[in-house]
């Protein structure tokens, strides 16, 4: 029971500062792996991927496979359904409950200008946020931050895809019109194929 409190404390407090959407919650992740134990940096990484590519808001996909992961370790299927769920109500719970309160109040926020001088404030925190969250994700691709400097520093089949993904989206008139998914497809498929 007190790995569930754990779990939608820990999403709760994600979903109630990570201002921004999915990706601003990432940096949250970063930390969460680094204080409860429950994924690696690595799983981050792999969660960033899985959740792109599916379906549903990634800040929630990523709460339910924690929740999910970490709940099978209590027992079997029943328990990780639960930490899938207790994780994703911990992280969507703060936003019902901002969403709540505003829609209570809406006629009196509607033209206050200290609430649109905050929410412009918060503009800069949330770029900041996913800011953070691309660099992160492009060092844990890219880099093997455990590596001595030199070039085992480098992941040169990331790099190597990297740039071919950016010749191929940007300068490739043939290829530069089809749909992102063909391209998350692709990428999918070639990192299983080399074990990225």
């Amino acid at each position: 029971m007190i790995l569930y409190l754990q779990l939608f404390w820990e999403f709760f407090k994600t979903g109630l500062f990570a201002v921004g959407g999915g990706m601003a919650t990432i940096p949250f992740l970063y930390n969460m792996a680094d204080a409860t134990g429950w994924f690696t940096r690595n799983d981050v990484a792999n969660m960033i991927a899985v959740g792109e590519s599916t379906p549903g808001p990634i800040g929630v996909n990523m709460a339910t496979y924690v929740g999910y992961v970490t709940g099978s370790g209590e027992g079997g299927l029943p328990f990780a359904i639960l930490g899938a769920v207790v994780a994703t109500l911990g992280l969507i719970t703060p936003s019902v409950i901002v969403i709540l309160i505003i829609a209570s109040f809406l006629k009196a926020f509607r033209n206050n200008r200290y609430v649109d001088s905050a929410f412009y404030g918060l503009r800069p925190a949330s770029t900041g946020l996913i800011a953070a969250a691309g660099l992160s994700v492009v060092a844990a691709n890219l880099l093997d931050l455990e590596a001595t400097f030199g070039l085992d520093f480098f992941n040169i089949k990331g790099i190597i895809l990297a740039v071919v993904l950016w010749v191929l989206t940007n300068k490739v008139k043939q290829t530069k019109r089809l749909h992102p998914i063909l391209f998350i497809l692709a990428s999918a498929a070639v990192g299983v194929a080399l074990g990225m």
